[in-house]
């Protein structure tokens, strides 16, 4: 018996339709257009505050020996996107309603999910994107006394970015155009500047501190740290060394946002379902506000039965999700943090903003393209279209992800209530699912306008966001693991490896998070008065 399908005693959510399975195109560059989707979205959405901001800022002061962070996290999110993708594919709901699908039922979970969503709604890439918009109404990065300027753009942006989902038909479709414009514009751009600027052994420290597992950071006895090599130093010291924690919020952050994290990550199975791939195909999808009058979402998912002919359908599905991962996702993550990384390391030291990056919140964002404007070795034109290319790059960086959390957000409620909430599921039609997103989105917008006022720390509130995700992505990697394993019909659910790689995606992420509470939370604490 399928649980959440017919198993009325451990979930409240009506059971599952059942279809066959529809039959994939073949894999193949002529179909390419049904090929590339969910990845280069979710390579766009991951493309943000960490590879802009906190690559570089751990590369420029570690240089690239804790690179191997981003390969711990970007790997173990392929497993946890992977999943993701399995249950979309079986039923054509998203991951987190199949949260709601175990006991103790709905209502629990909503709670929970939310708990875990609260770094959703601190909106720090709005207000990065508003400074490096005033850096180009300036033609300089601003000050503090150009404070309120970047606060009236911030508003601006929130209002900007969710614009473009209001048209495409789908939702997702204009979220695929708007992605793949950034991820070919923000790394052809950090590729050729690369290429043709940044030395062989900045090259070789990022790429090869991906793979370095035994760098790690020790106090270098003045008040800094450095990195040295664990194996080496039990060598020549026999002990080991002692780790330094003093910036371990940071290197929590970097590793939040390397690949994706947070409840980013389970929205793979949105864009699997929006997509049309497996199920999703006979579920439907979020529609926008205009052009979208034509498309219906059904309030519940729909299964398939296990049969030859839609076995061979699965296969031919899953080898889509596999390529989308693996050619797409992960190798566009990898290049996402080390693009960044290399301008950095190469052009950062120019940077005027050096000194003052601790008390201008919005200086990171900033640093690399003011490096390259101060470059010595520009002239004044190239200094200044480069100066003006990578705030461009920049502000494809920042405002784009800042759309997409506003959309995950969003999609993620409406969600939730479309299948949740019995009263919705009576009264609302197939094609009504925009009105509760748009609902959703426009209230999320109010409320970001609130928070940007209140809390205009833009460096602190991404800090904040990164090391809250680790809690969520490392708690539902086991939620994630129980449901496809009593959700799903024992033909498909996880083998041995895929598992092991979701329960070491969770362990690591909480393991993270638990090293950031100790070594920033207690302290407060114990020396508190």
């Amino acid at each position: 018996m399928i649980l959440g399908s017919d198993d009325k005693s451990d979930s409240r959510l009506p059971a599952w339709e059942i279809a066959d399975l529809p039959d994939p195109e073949p894999l193949s560059w002529r179909n390419w257009k049904s090929f590339v989707g969910p990845g280069v979205v979710m390579m766009g959405i991951q493309i943000g505050g960490g590879e802009w901001l906190f690559g570089p800022q751990v590369t420029a002061r570690y240089g690239g020996g804790l690179m191997w962070i981003a390969t711990i996290a970007i790997v173990l999110q392929v497993f946890y996107n992977l999943e993701c993708g399995r249950y979309a594919l079986y039923c054509g709901e998203p991951v987190l309603t199949g949260f709601m699908r175990l006991s103790p039922g709905p209502r629990f979970w909503i709670g929970a999910i939310l708990l875990m969503n609260v770094g959703a709604l601190i909106p720090g890439l709005s207000t990065h994107g508003a400074a490096i918009l005033a850096s180009i109404f300036l033609d300089r990065p601003p000050g503090v006394e150009d404070r309120r300027l970047v606060l009236i753009l911030a508003h601006v942006c929130l209002i900007g970015v969710a614009a473009p989902v209001l048209v495409g038909g789908k939702v997702y479709n204009m979220l695929q155009a708007v992605m793949t414009i950034k991820v070919l514009y923000v790394l052809g751009f950090c590729l050729i500047i690369g290429v043709l600027f940044v030395s062989s052994e900045h090259w070789l420290n990022v790429f090869g501190g991906f793979v370095n597992f035994a760098g790690v950071p020790v106090a270098d006895g003045r008040g800094g740290e450095r990195v040295v090599n664990a194996a080496l130093y039990y060598r020549d010291h026999g002990v080991w060394p002692t780790i330094s924690l003093a910036n371990i919020a940071v290197l929590g952050a970097f590793a939040g946002y390397a690949g994706g994290g947070g409840l980013a990550n389970s929205t793979y199975s949105n864009f699997v379902r929006d997509k049309g791939w497996g199920m999703g195909r006979r579920v439907g999808a979020i529609a926008s506000a205009i052009g979208g009058k034509n498309i219906t979402l059904s309030h519940v998912g729909k299964r398939f039965s296990i049969t030859d002919d839609n076995m061979r359908r699965w296969l031919g599905w899953r080898r889509y999700v596999l390529a989308d991962q693996a050619f797409i996702w992960t190798a566009g993550c990898f290049m996402g943090m080390a693009l960044p990384a290399l301008l950095s390391l190469e052009f950062a030291r120019y940077s005027t903003l050096q000194g003052v990056a601790s008390k201008l919140d919005w200086a990171q964002a900033l640093i690399t393209a003011d490096g390259l404007r101060h470059a010595p070795r520009f002239g004044a034109v190239v200094s200044r279209i480069l100066w003006g290319s990578a705030l461009v790059a920049g502000l494809a960086v920042m405002l784009p992800s800042q759309m997409s959390i506003v959309d995950d957000f969003s999609r993620r409620w409406t969600d939730a209530i479309w299948t949740a909430n019995a009263r919705v599921r009576r009264t609302f039609q197939p094609d009504q699912v925009k009105w509760i997103y748009y609902g959703i989105l426009s209230a999320y917008i109010l409320w970001s306008f609130l928070f940007v006022n209140l809390f205009s720390t833009p460096k602190l509130m991404t800090i904040v966001i990164a090391n809250l995700n680790n809690v969520a992505i490392g708690t539902t990697s086991f939620l994630l693991i129980r449901v496809n394993h009593r959700l799903l019909p024992p033909e498909l659910r996880p083998g041995p490896i895929a598992t092991i790689g979701v329960l070491c995606c969770g362990a690591f992420y909480l393991g993270l998070a638990g090293l950031v509470f100790y070594a920033q939370v207690v302290p407060l604490v114990v020396h508190s008065p």
